[in-house]
């Protein structure tokens, strides 16, 4: 089971530490042990520590309403997501 990071930048850190979104919507799709890191020198910088029990599995849900809805609700810009995986 790979372990992926996951950086990205939010609007609002607090609200984004703060939210059981991610945990309803990643478990689902196979994600465990979920970590949330905060970048001390850039406010709304975010990371992500998690075990992926499929990643293809992972990255087809990554592409649907559900998880733009659920990025939507968190604060997540998206476009700064960027996915690490352990070698």
């Amino acid at each position: 089971m790979p372990t992926i990071m996951i950086c990205h930048d939010v609007k609002d850190t607090k609200h984004w530490l703060a939210s059981p979104i991610r945990k309803q919507v990643l478990e689902p799709v196979g994600v465990t042990n979920i970590r949330t890191f905060t970048d001390p020198q850039t406010s709304n910088r975010v990371g992500l520590v998690m075990d992926v029990a499929d990643m293809e599995k992972l990255m087809a849900f990554m592409q649907t309403k559900a998880a733009a809805d659920a990025m939507a609700s968190d604060g997540v810009l998206p476009e700064t997501m960027t996915f690490l995986v352990q070698s």
